[in-house]
């Protein structure tokens, strides 16, 4: 990792310092994704099975996961394993029906009440990435809030394995979510499957889940078509911004920067520190702990496109993390509260030297699927509200409308539109009629 001294760059520099490397090759990627997702509108099942046997290197007589396959996945993972799980998800609910909206009916004025009401989105489409390694916490971080908002119809699509299976923890984990709809499909066709609908795949009217830029970019396209469903965010590679002050350990810091590396070699982590000595130490934890990684190959990669950035104080590194917006943001310093008044931008944050990312990947309760890419300074997480539908409501009576209708007609002449006025005005009209 490079050490570089921010308040020696020029503007042009510290801006290319802060760009992610993935968006280099959007060009050429989102030309591939575009003839992935037409393959798959015109050929539907038969594009997919092609496309799976090309990328993945899985020939598949079906696409969906039979039934059986869930009660051998459940019968292979160990117990400790699918008590972890079970465990996650309970605190994934308690977190998220406590965070979920509430209808809200008040009155704004006498005889004009206001309603919220909720409703779930019909069908919803998960992706759960298991590329370079298989992500259960994500079937829980998506089905959980997908099960808590009532949604009626779940396909969850993961990528299969050579045999054509798909990670036993990863279905484990849908289960406990109640979804029975599963896809052994992975990558741009995925998305494009969900999305446009094929002869196995039932088509979604809003598609959830992180993954690579492939994934990202194919959610991004189909949400642009006509007609096309929603999307959760622009959730892409994963990415931590870590701040830490003189008195963080450098092997804690260590450690959450290379857990974010280890996901993908198009991740990205980076450290802002206000003490010289730290950025060194770190820098030397980070060569010692990533030599004893099983994906160490992968880390490494992803550290290439990294940065350790010296400031020359902690108000100045959470200007820099706002202008970032990172997906995951570490706050160890001695005092994380009074740093977390300042930062405006971040998908998730974790206050202080007991908070690793990790914890918030797993089992804390909160969501992990969140915008990457500098989305995070508009976009939020995923939560139960990202499941539902927040219809409005009003119902007038004739007192009512008699109280606020000269306001009504004001507005509406006022923007020159009659028609609004009158369907004000009749009304109006009757009631004095009738009074």
């Amino acid at each position: 990792m490079n050490i570089v001294d921010w308040n020696a760059l020029d503007a042009a520099t510290r801006n290319a310092l802060l760009e992610r490397p993935a968006q280099t090759q959007n060009v050429e990627r989102a030309q591939a994704v575009a003839r992935i997702i037409a393959q798959v509108g015109q050929e539907g099942d038969a594009a997919l099975k092609r496309l799976t046997a090309q990328l993945d290197g899985c020939e598949l007589d079906a696409l969906a996961v039979p039934g059986e396959a869930f009660d051998a996945a459940e019968a292979l993972l160990d117990a400790t394993l699918k008590k972890a799980i079970a465990d996650a998800r309970t605190r994934i609910e308690t977190f998220h029906r406590a965070a979920a909206p509430q209808p809200v009916r008040v009155e704004t004025a006498p005889g004009v009440l206001c309603e919220r009401v909720l409703r779930p989105v019909t069908r919803v489409g998960l992706y759960v990435p298991a590329g370079t390694a298989p992500l259960p916490s994500t079937a829980l971080m998506l089905g959980v809030p997908a099960q808590l908002a009532g949604c009626r119809e779940v396909v969850l699509c993961t990528p299969p394995r050579a045999d054509g299976s798909v990670d036993p923890a990863v279905l484990y984990a849908a289960r406990l979510c109640g979804i029975e709809r599963v896809f052994r499909l992975g990558g741009a066709q995925a998305v494009a499957a969900m999305a446009l609908g094929t002869e196995s795949v039932p088509r979604c009217d809003k598609l959830f889940g992180p993954g690579n830029g492939w994934v990202t970019e194919a959610k991004q396209q189909v949400s642009a078509a006509p007609g096309g469903p929603a999307i959760d965010m622009p959730a892409g590679p994963s990415e931590v911004l870590v701040i830490a002050d003189a008195k963080a350990d450098p092997r804690f810091v260590a450690a959450d920067l290379l857990s974010q590396a280890e996901h993908g070699p198009d991740s990205q982590v980076l450290l802002l520190t206000d003490a010289r000595e730290q950025a060194d130490a770190v820098v030397a934890e980070v060569e010692r702990q990533v030599a004893q990684l099983p994906r160490a190959d992968t880390a490494r990669k992803a550290l290439s496109a990294s940065r350790v950035i010296r400031v020359e104080s902690l108000a100045q590194a959470a200007k820099v993390s706002n202008a970032y917006a990172p997906e995951h943001l570490i706050l160890n310093v001695s005092d994380p509260r009074a740093l977390l008044t300042q930062i405006d931008s971040a998908g998730s944050i974790f206050l202080g030297a007991w908070s690793p990312e990790s914890v918030g990947d797993y089992c804390s309760g909160t969501n992990h699927v969140l915008p990457t890419y500098g989305h995070a300074r508009a976009w939020s997480g995923v939560s139960v509200a990202s499941f539902q539908k927040q219809i409005t409501v009003q119902e007038l009576s004739g007192d009512g409308l008699r109280g606020i209708g000269a306001c009504a007609l004001t507005l509406a002449e006022a923007e020159g539109l009659e028609a609004h006025a009158q369907a004000v005005r009749l009304r109006l009209a009757e009631l004095e009629a009738t009074a």
